[in-house]
């Protein structure tokens, strides 16, 4: 048969199941398959192609002597032409069964086979999993979508979401959308905006979030909403960044912080169990923001390894070395942790840690060995055995493990300490795999210094209530003042961040006076609800959940570009597509713009 091949109808086939159902209790049962040829063999008077679709793959045979017009047919076939196919299912014998396949006991003998399309030579394999340069991923991403991996990422997104909005629904929650055009934030130098055709020199934006609308949703009685929201931000991208990302959006009525912590770990039991199958814990372990950065010098710290930063001044203090004596005479704090096992660690590797100290702003590390021949450190000289032994007990250092402390100023020295754990952990391979550890990071301070500006700013987002015990400090002590805010961490990356929020005029005009906003400014800004807020508005709080990161981190992949169909790349490029793209002078015109030469 010549290669060149004409793409047959599909006609009056129909297709009985996908090529991931078929099991030996199948055996004797006529079947149409459809899908693309994954792989093909041929062994001379048998050809044996592995048909793939979204569910999984089925061997298929064709036997020369008994369909030689099929097997002809097949003899033209590569990978990646679309194909139809009925056979008879068969009992694999025991020597050809494939094990790490869920349809490895059986095969489809073919009896007649349409070929619904061809392929052209492939730019990207998707049979073998290859060390493809993502860029070329992208252009092509409708091949990268066909490779297992991908599909099977596809299928848990979807599973996670029709988990969450199956236990939403069941809490009585309202599914509501809210707009895409919206007016520009405060945050407005990160907006994508829209150019208003009806009024020229007007603009929307794209939201970064729902904020405003699900709080309208509230003072309107809906009393709690959800959506999975599409939102953009404008921003240098990252792994778990992308100008428009999803969010799982949700809303309550009469509520305080408690009863949305216990909604949102609910949600997450249920979102676990029926995406992959996994229980976890009912309630999450918390901790205040501050405990968290003096603990593990992060407000997102990952769990999922110990490694507590334990301060150890007083233990060290007088002790007669210079650096440490220098620091606590300045008001400094002398900190240190544990590196489980790691007390042979060699003077390379020490001196590679330290210069990442250095660069982290500290001026140095210093390491005490708990070895099984006893201590070893250039402290000892210092500290003696004594002191050393008691550092050793008081943080849990075992025979093998490796202590590492330094000095500095207590904000640097938490930050420093909290990058070099991840560091450790990573170099040491600590991580454990397939383990998820949450945690609540709670109190977090209302509002934060902008140095460069020279002002207050929200340290969540302006809506967001203080706690009601520190309210009466807003104007005297603003910087002292924590929120009603709460962020869920999952092995070290922000999940969730939510808060209650202000339902009060008076309460929030103070909260915007304090970043900046004359009451003018506010009400010209935020007006509509402020507006609200006197007719009527119930306690309520919310949270958003990092749809795209959840699905990443439950897929174990570390780039939430795995997990979103057609993601942009670092410069937010769609590969594929070409956007952003130029558009032609009529329809500028159209919208009364004009664009400036470039400088």
């Amino acid at each position: 048969m010549s290669l060149e091949f004409h793409p047959e109808p599909l006609g009056e086939l129909r297709r009985t199941h996908r090529c991931g159902d078929l099991r030996r209790e199948n055996a004797g049962e006529e079947v149409v398959l459809m899908g693309w040829v994954h792989r093909r063999r041929d062994l001379g008077g048998l050809i044996f192609l592995d048909l793939r679709d979204r569910q999984g793959l089925t061997q298929c045979v064709l036997n020369q002597a008994t369909v030689p017009q099929a097997f002809a047919k097949a003899q033209v076939l590569r990978n990646e032409f679309v194909v139809a196919l009925r056979g008879r299912v068969a009992e694999r014998s025991a020597e050809t069964r494939n094990p790490n396949l869920p349809t490895g006991d059986i095969e489809v003998q073919v009896e007649e086979l349409r070929i619904l399309n061809t392929a052209r030579p492939l730019p990207l394999q998707v049979a073998e999993e290859q060390n493809v340069e993502e860029g070329l991923r992208m252009q092509y991403r409708y091949l990268d979508l066909r490779r297992p991996v991908m599909a099977q990422n596809l299928a848990l997104r979807h599973r996670l979401a029709k988990a969450t909005r199956d236990y939403l629904d069941s809490q009585g929650f309202y599914e509501v959308e809210t707009p895409i055009l919206v007016a520009s934030t405060p945050e407005g130098a990160r907006d994508y905006l829209v150019p208003s055709r009806t009024r020229p020199g007007h603009f929307y934006a794209l939201p970064q979030s729902p904020q405003l609308y699900k709080q309208i949703l509230m003072v309107s009685g809906i009393d709690r909403y959800f959506q999975l929201a599409r939102c953009f931000r404008d921003e240098d991208l990252r792994a778990d960044r992308q100008p428009e990302f999803t969010q799982i959006d949700l809303e309550m009525s009469f509520v305080g912080r408690e009863d949305v912590l216990a909604l949102v770990e609910g949600l997450m039991g249920h979102v676990f169990r029926e995406g992959l199958g996994l229980e976890i814990p009912a309630h999450f372990r918390r901790l205040s923001h501050a405990a968290a950065l003096d603990s593990y010098g992060s407000d997102k710290p990952d769990l999922r390894i110990d490694m507590r930063l334990h301060d150890v001044s007083e233990l060290v203090d007088g002790c007669g070395f210079g650096v440490f004596q220098s620091a606590l005479e300045e008001g400094s704090r002398v900190k240190a942790l544990v590196v489980p096992g790691q007390a042979g660690a060699s003077r390379k590797e020490q001196d590679a840690l330290k210069e990442l100290a250095v660069a982290a702003g500290l001026p140095g590390l210093f390491f005490l060995a708990r070895a099984a021949d006893g201590l070893k450190s250039s402290l000892m000289k210092f500290l003696g055995p004594e002191k050393a032994l008691e550092i050793c007990r008081v943080l849990g250092a075992e025979v093998g493990d490796l202590v590492v402390l330094a000095a500095g100023p207590r904000a640097t020295l938490n930050a420093a300490l909290g990058r070099l754990r991840l560091e450790f952990a990573r170099r040491y391979d600590l991580f454990p795999q397939d383990r998820f550890e949450f945690l609540w990071v709670l109190d977090f301070p209302l509002y934060s210094w902008n140095d460069e500006e020279n002002r207050l700013e929200a340290e969540h987002h302006p809506f967001t209530s203080p706690l009601p015990e520190d309210a009466g400090m807003l104007e005297s002590e603003p910087l002292k003042v924590r929120a009603a805010a709460y962020d869920l961490v999952l092995n070290g990356n922000e999940l969730a961040s939510g808060s209650i929020r202000i339902h009060q005029r008076e309460m929030q005009e103070k909260v915007l006076a304090n970043i900046g906003l004359s009451v003018e400014q506010a009400r010209e800004k935020f007006g509509f609800l402020l507006d609200a807020f006197e007719f009527g508005a119930p306690p309520h709080g919310g949270v958003a959940v990092g749809f795209d990161r959840m699905v990443a981190l439950c897929a174990g992949e570390t780039s939430i570009r795995e997990v979103i169909a057609f993601p942009k790349n670092a410069n937010a490029v769609d590969m594929m597509s070409g956007a952003p793209v130029l558009v032609d002078p009529e329809q500028l015109d159209v919208l009364k713009l004009k664009l400036q030469p470039r400088d």
